[in-house]
């Protein structure tokens, strides 16, 4: 993908990539570890988002 992207698609990637987070580590601990792994973590080479 090219570095020159239109405002819109570069402020979507950017909230991706912030909501791209592991699960606290307190929710862990509050759960006994039942959420280890965020509903909305993806990884930016395999997963493609839906635009």
């Amino acid at each position: 993908m090219s570095s020159n992207k239109p405002g819109p698609k570069k402020r979507r990637l950017l909230k991706k990539g912030k909501e791209n987070k592991r699960v606290p580590a307190w929710v862990m601990q509050r759960t006994n570890r039942r959420f280890t792994r965020h509903p909305k973590s993806r990884n930016w080479r395999r997963d493609d988002l839906d635009e």
